[in-house]
């Protein structure tokens, strides 16, 4: 439908590059636009808004994820001019601001993962939470507790709205501020299960991560890396891990949970650490 609808704005070649760079997340449609289409995003918003029938809102994306708050810069190129919208995910609803807190509709199945993963009577300890949707997940499932922490204050602000817009089985309990910090003073040996998703820092938390996890505990560490071969990707990620850990670790199993980039991927080791 989209491919016909930009027909008359788009090669064939660039209309497909353009509908595999966006993202639907409620009624907000966000759009990587290559350099090379600058000149035409304002029509190429007003498509995508006119033929995306729940549209209610068209984002350039003019700058990447970036800072420790994991904000990004946006554009309105259609529609109206607002960053928070409701979605829904696996039977759980979320308010989320896809400008001022992070959050990523790609590692759907990977939430769902962890969420089956996890045990009742577990201790979660999620040290990049953003919005709260791994946490939130979990919770839905399993009796456990999550501490769900994040230095944003907007986004832990809406993990405590999405909390209470949730019946959980679990409790999560929101925490802002620096996950180093807080795991020093009042989370060391907590966890029974650590989550580490800021995959371009987790080598520098990765001692945070062991001091929160308890002796045979488990740590999913993601990263991101680099592999000519797409198959390569996760045993590079234990080799990887491997190497810099200071504990004793079994690898549970690797995978990708996603590309990023030409041969770069994000990848998570799942490990059980003993200290």
């Amino acid at each position: 439908m989209l491919k016909n609808a930009l027909e008359n704005v788009l090669t064939p070649e660039e209309s497909e590059e353009l509908i595999s760079a966006f993202d639907q997340i409620g009624d907000i449609i966000i759009v990587r636009i290559p350099d090379s289409l600058l000149d035409k995003k304002k029509i190429i918003g007003e498509t995508l808004l006119k033929e995306v029938s729940i549209a209610k809102s068209v984002f350039y994306q003019a700058s990447a994820v970036e800072g420790d708050f994991r904000t990004r810069s946006l554009e309105i190129l259609a529609g109206e001019n607002k960053t928070e919208t409701e979605y829904k995910e696996f039977g759980c609803r979320f308010i989320v601001d896809v400008e001022n807190a992070f959050f990523s509709p790609r590692l759907s199945t990977e939430r769902e993962r962890i969420a089956n993963l996890t045990q009742d009577g577990e201790v979660v300890v999620n040290m990049f939470a953003g919005v709260g949707m791994f946490s939130i997940m979990v919770a839905k499932k399993k009796r456990c507790t999550v501490y769900s922490i994040d230095i944003n204050p907007v986004a832990s602000n809406l993990c405590k709205k999405n909390i209470a817009s949730n019946k959980l089985l679990g409790n999560v309990i929101s925490i802002n501020g620096d996950a180093s910090k807080i795991i020093k003073e009042k989370l060391e040996n907590k966890s029974d299960r650590t989550l580490m998703l800021l995959p371009e820092r987790s080598d520098e938390f990765l001692q945070s991560a062991i001091d929160t996890t308890k002796n045979g505990g488990i740590i999913h560490y993601y990263s991101h890396i680099h592999a000519d071969k797409k198959s390569d990707a996760g045993k590079l990620s234990e080799k990887h891990y491997l190497e810099i850990t200071p504990v004793k670790s079994e690898i549970l199993g690797s995978k990708i949970v996603r590309p990023v980039g030409p041969r770069y991927y994000q990848t998570v080791v799942d490990v059980k650490i003993s200290k």
